[in-house]
């Protein structure tokens, strides 16, 4: 990776469509060497995004806020406010070509946020996220595990885009309209509803708090 690193945060909703064509061209400049690696925080208005795989049979029910075809990979998720969105825009040309490793460093980095926040979050084996127990509510399956962050990504050239999702306290009955990440049987939580009533301000500056200790130059 790069030495330095750029961490934008946006205190505005941002455009799905605006985002996606700001990171392809970070993403063409990191390749270039004309930018750093960015790390941008944000948040954008209720849509639902179709990644590489997802399927239409993935919704349950009529919507009725906008569908976007996205370029990262991954099935369908819900984004809106009081999520947070964390876009990673790094590159791995030296000596970092692993992209299973990404994904398991972004997740351990996310466990690492919310075990600072008092939460136990957990990886399930073939379920690309974070997982918590809910000890509320069973799931259709007979389970507890309720997922509070997604992932997707995109890489060109080994430099990343697109990144993670994690719900500090959006509105959770829009994901009741999609089997969310293609996954069926299972709900979705947010911090809020775990009972941590948390500024997204302050669960921004533990992102970067434990950055280094996942990510290392």
């Amino acid at each position: 990776m790069a030495q330095m690193i750029e961490w934008k945060h946006d205190k505005n909703l941002v455009d799905y469509k605006i985002a996606e064509d700001m990171m392809s061209k970070r993403v063409e400049d990191i390749i270039s060497n004309q930018k750093t690696e960015l790390i941008w925080f944000l948040e954008h208005d209720s849509l639902f995004t179709l990644g590489t795989s997802a399927k239409m049979s993935d919704f349950k029910n009529h919507v009725n806020i906008p569908m976007y075809q996205t370029k990262r990979g991954g099935q369908t998720t819900y984004h809106g406010p009081g999520q947070r969105i964390v876009y990673l825009m790094l590159d791995l040309r030296n000596g970092n070509k692993d992209i299973k490793k990404l994904v398991w460093n972004i997740e351990e980095w996310l466990i690492l946020v919310l075990k600072d926040l008092g939460i136990l979050g957990y990886r399930i084996p073939g379920m690309v996220g974070v997982w918590v127990k809910d000890p509320g509510r069973v799931n259709i399956d007979g389970t507890r595990d309720k997922k509070i962050a997604a992932l997707g990504l995109r890489v060109k050239k080994w430099v990343t885009f697109h990144g993670l999702a994690l719900n500090v306290n959006p509105n959770l009955n829009f994901f009741t309209n999609i089997n969310p990440c293609g996954i069926s049987g299972k709900g979705v939580t947010s911090l809020h509803e775990l009972g941590v009533k948390i500024k997204t301000a302050d669960v921004d500056k533990i992102f970067k708090q434990t950055f280094s200790k996942i990510f290392t130059k």
